[in-house]
């Protein structure tokens, strides 16, 4: 795959999260160049180290803030600029958010886990789309809390709703242009978490899903990720490129998202 990915250019915007890391290792094991942008130059730095020997010269860690329609636009044409095009953009930005009912919310709760994380998304795509070549793929990275509503942290299942219906609309807006996902996860077992939860999703099996779909001429589509074995079957059926990827039933729908914002 190495050879096939070698001109192939990826935006990760939330690369420097716990689920961005595993999607990042695996588009640079097969060959692509990667850029990360974060808004702490700190933290791209404790990234670059974090990362080892996979940060190879094809990883392009930059301080950008993303956040906005005009930060987010000014990264996309450097991006195409500096490289010739954007092929790929995998998207998981977000964080987790609970320990309030909906009426005990306050504005910068609104604020912070709704409309910022929404606009940030929005100002990406609107920034990215248009750019991407005829085989690119825009996926989004989302929580299973989207389609099932998690008490006390209702601000953080509705903006996963709205990411969800996001991928429906824009997918239907760019027909046959470009390919348009949405990786649902479970519950990941991120680096912070180590060995435990062993029967948890690991941002390395996101990232090789993430890497499966953009190899495969599989049309866009909402593929859940509750756990390592559905993982294995989105691999297979996507590798296979005959098929729609299934899961589990919802008895495994996560309560958390398991996403994190660089």
């Amino acid at each position: 795959m190495t050879s096939e990915f070698s001109d192939r250019r990826v935006l990760i915007p939330g690369g420097t999260g716990g689920v961005g890391e595993g999607v990042v290792r695996a588009y640079l094991a097969a060959g692509a160049q990667v850029v990360v942008p974060s808004r702490d130059e700190r933290r791209t730095a404790e990234f670059q180290r974090i990362l080892g020997d996979a940060a190879t010269d094809r990883l392009h860690l930059v301080v950008h803030d993303y956040t906005g329609f005009d930060g987010a636009e000014r990264l996309a044409a450097e991006m195409a600029e500096r490289l010739g095009g954007i092929d790929d953009v995998v998207a998981p930005i977000g964080g987790y958010w609970g320990g309030r009912r909906l009426w005990e919310i306050d504005a910068k709760d609104w604020q912070d886990a709704f409309v910022g994380l929404a606009t940030t998304h929005a100002a990406v795509m609107r920034a990215v789309v248009p750019r991407l070549g005829p085989t690119g793929t825009y996926q989004i990275v989302a929580g299973e809390s989207g389609f099932r509503p998690v008490p006390g942290s209702g601000l953080l299942s509705m903006q996963q709703a709205a990411l969800l219906m996001m991928r429906s609309v824009l997918e239907a807006e760019v027909a046959d242009r470009q390919r348009v996902f949405a990786l649902v996860l479970g519950p990941v077992r991120t680096r912070s978490i180590g060995d435990a939860q062993p029967d948890w999703i690991t941002p390395g099996q996101i990232g090789a899903v993430a890497v499966a779909a953009s190899a495969s001429t599989v049309a866009g589509r909402e593929i859940r990720l509750p756990d390592p074995d559905a993982a294995k079957q989105a691999l297979a059926l996507l590798r296979d490129g005959n098929s729609r990827p299934t899961t589990k039933s919802a008895e495994a729908v996560s309560s958390r998202p398991g996403n994190e914002e660089g």
